[in-house]
This record gives structure tokens, sequence and C-alpha cells, in this order.
């Protein structure tokens, strides 16, 4: 798995967990519709840790927090 794979899956863990949409997150975070419907769809395969950070703040979680997740262990690494 990578890292964006990674991140979009915990993404949609953690709205499911708290039962609100992806739209809701956005309003909660500030973070684009756009932007997250990138992230979600696969488009943006890399996001900044800003806006990972903004979307922890409207989880009203830490950052460490997002990436305390099984998902995050043995990622295939990336070259590019």
């Amino acid at each position: 798995m990578t890292i964006g794979e990674a991140t979009r899956k915990r993404i949609l863990e953690l709205c499911s967990e708290r039962e609100i949409s992806i739209n809701k997150l956005c309003i909660m975070s500030g973070v684009t519709q756009s932007t997250v419907n990138n992230l979600i769809s696969g488009r943006n395969n890399s996001t900044t840790i800003s806006t990972i950070k903004k979307l922890c703040d409207g989880l009203g979680i830490t950052i460490q927090g997002f990436f305390d997740s099984e998902l995050f262990c043995d990622l295939d690494q990336e070259v590019f």
C-alpha cells in the first residue's frame, strides 16, 4: 500500500467512525471540497502535512492520532 492509499483509507475510516460525510469534514476543517475529493478519488496521490493538520483539527485529533493506524505500517517504498 502506498502512503496516498493509506491516507485515503484513513480519512474515510475517521469519517465513518464519526458518522460524517466528506462534505461535513470539509466544512469542519476548512479544506476545500475539491482538495478532499482529489485525495479520496486518488487523483492526488500526495498531500501536504498542512492539509492533514487542517483535517485533523476538523476531526478533533492530533497528527499523531491520524497516523496512529495499522494502515501506515509496512508501506511500500515509493520511488519517483
